[in-house]
């Protein structure tokens, strides 16, 4: 495994990305793949005047066996020591971190039902694509794959951070985004964002093959799980527009109404919904039942699940399964502990975090009930 560093020269509202240099020799490298916000990497490698020219913040860090995840260098610490040399800490975040420098406006609305795919892509459209000054040079649409992002909503949002509203909607429906580098021509790549979903391997569903992980087949080699459920949140009061008693307001829970111990309520102030929009050019107020239809979907995004966390560590060379070819971050799997007899039958891989060091690879992942 190699890592690529690449480099960006911006000239105005254009960018060019050339491979810059190819590094086979470092002490560590961690990367973190998340499914639900953004990952990120680190990079331990001696300092030489060749490593300190190389990585340097601003430029594009990739990996010759994983052509979807591209990280961006946002800092770079050198560090003496003599027993140990010079060294590099070189850090940084995914390519979806550049959506963080950008905020959602104008205010986006759709009244009719619109598939979130196309509603997510307008929206990073309206923001970052095709928003002159503040377009990211080099990024452009890409693939949409999963039937999550064929659910629709109806919805309303201004001013919240473009890539974190960007996941709000992918834990929302189950689906992840990712931007990655394409080849573009010559030597140049581009940047492209697609909106993709995880594959059920579990043990409930018979179309794939299974995947479980478990200390029975020697391939779970630590385990841990916990639970809590005081932040849960399943039911929301939720106000709009309006003073007093004329404030538009309505309520949103998932399935039938909790009560009593079940019922965990969360107010949600959506002022910030407008009740109008602009259609051709003219200002038009919103139906009020499509506007009640707008608050629900943003008491909808506000609801807290209660907290489940599973973390392990699994067999990195284990030739039952090969991460990246057999299951991959986003897939949902099969967990299970004889020992303690637990097991998870379908819960879902959303984060790995995939080491080299001295002492070979590692693999520690991250599990999220269903």
């Amino acid at each position: 495994m190699q890592i690529e560093v690449y480099k960006m020269i911006a000239d105005g509202d254009s960018l060019t990305i050339t491979l810059e240099a190819i590094c086979d020799s470092f002490s560590a490298l961690l990367w973190d793949i998340e499914y639900y916000k953004c990952g990120q990497f680190e990079v331990y490698i001696a300092a030489s005047p060749l490593t300190i020219e190389v990585f340097q913040t601003g430029r594009i860090v990739g990996r010759d066996d994983d052509d979807r995840h591209f990280g961006i260098i946002e800092s770079v610490q050198s560090d003496t020591d003599a027993e140990n040399g010079d060294y590099l800490t070189v850090r940084g975040r995914f390519l979806m971190c550049l959506l963080e420098r950008r905020i959602i406006h104008p205010t986006y609305s759709v009244t009719a039902e619109t598939a979130y795919s196309s509603i997510v892509q307008a929206v990073v459209e309206q923001n970052a694509i095709g928003a002159g000054n503040r377009r990211i040079p080099g990024l452009s649409l890409g693939t949409v794959s999963g039937a999550c992002w064929e659910q629709t909503a109806k919805l309303q949002i201004s001013y919240a951070n473009l890539m974190e509203w960007v996941y709000t909607i992918c834990e929302k429906i189950g689906g992840t985004a990712n931007i990655r580098l394409v080849k573009a021509s010559g030597e140049e790549y581009r940047m492209v964002f697609d909106l993709s979903e995880g594959t059920d391997r579990s043990v409930m569903q018979e179309e794939n093959p299974h995947i479980v992980f478990s200390d029975a087949y020697s391939n779970l080699l630590s385990f841990s799980y916990a639970e809590d459920i005081a932040i849960q949140r399943n039911f929301a009061y939720i106000y709009g527009q309006g003073k007093g008693a004329d404030r538009k307001n309505t309520t949103y829970c998932v399935g039938e109404e909790p009560a009593y111990l079940d019922r965990y309520e969360l107010y949600v102030d959506a002022d910030d919904i407008a009740e109008e929009q602009q259609i051709d050019g003219e200002t038009v107020p919103i139906p009020e039942d499509e506007y009640i239809a707008l608050l629900q979907n943003r008491g909808s995004e506000k609801l807290v699940l209660p907290k489940t966390a599973s973390e392990s560590e699994i067999a990195a060379h284990n030739t039952q399964y090969v991460y990246n070819k057999d299951y991959a971050v986003g897939d949902y799997v099969t967990v299970q502990h004889r020992r303690f007899g637990m097991i998870q039958p379908c819960i879902q891989l959303i984060g790995m975090i995939e080491g080299f060091d001295q002492n070979g690879r590692s693999l520690t992942p991250t599990f999220k009930e269903v």
